[in-house]
């Protein structure tokens, strides 16, 4: 038991001695889709992929030379949208809805970084979650339904992602760093308080889940 805890301390130690932040800038034009599951007789079909463009601020904390937490406040945009049969059409017309949630993304990921590929060069890869707050919503481009009513209130105020990310980074002088990759978000939480609860269905088995894929661009300093 002593030798563990000796070897744990040592190993916190050794982790302090990398310890440092490295604070950037992100960029993340996306893809995103949504994934849906209800009832076979509503028909409900995830729309055609959208594109979104969003960023923000990133902070890697290196406890390890490569090995880091990975955090920030990311603004983005996520959903495509659904189609659906008309529960009020004789004629089973369908209608469609194009989603376009904005939300705050907060990241915690572990970074991992390979020792350089090439000269100044590293490969990282990421694993984690966010922690995704609504801000606001739209619906086929309006904020508002026909009786004023915020179309905001339709989707649930969090989701909740798996991030899943690599890329490569490149050492431009002493302190700046320039970074380009590809991540996979994947929500966990149904985002509809609409269709299950208010809308003309008003079943709780009809789920809407948000995807996207996103190139991440930025600079660290």
């Amino acid at each position: 038991m002593k030798k563990i805890s000796l070897a744990f301390l040592l190993f916190l130690i050794s982790g302090t001695a990398f310890a440092q932040w490295e604070i950037g800038i992100k960029l993340t034009p996306s893809i995103g889709t949504n994934r849906v599951i209800a009832p076979k007789n509503f028909e409900f079909k995830s729309l055609n992929a959208k594109t979104h463009f969003g960023g923000g601020v990133i902070a890697d904390y290196f406890f390890r030379e490569n090995y880091a937490i990975s955090t920030g406040l990311i603004y983005n945009t996520r959903g495509a949208g659904v189609s659906y049969l008309d529960p009020n059409s004789s004629t089973n017309q369908r209608k469609s809805d194009e989603f376009a949630i904005q939300y705050l993304e907060i990241p915690v990921t572990l970074k991992l970084f390979t020792n350089e590929i090439g000269t100044d060069m590293k490969l990282y890869f990421q694993a984690g979650g966010s922690l995704d707050p609504r801000i606001t919503a739209k619906v086929n481009n309006e904020k508002l339904s026909n009786n004023d009513e915020k179309y905001t209130r339709h989707f649930n105020i969090l989701d909740i992602s798996v991030l899943l990310g690599s890329g490569v980074e490149l050492q431009l002088g002493e302190s700046t760093k320039v970074f380009g990759g590809l991540s996979y978000h994947r929500g966990l939480i149904d985002v509809d308080n609409f269709y299950e609860n208010k809308g003309q269905f008003n079943n709780n088995k009809i789920s809407i889940k948000n995807s996207y894929v996103a190139l991440d661009m930025g600079l660290k300093f």
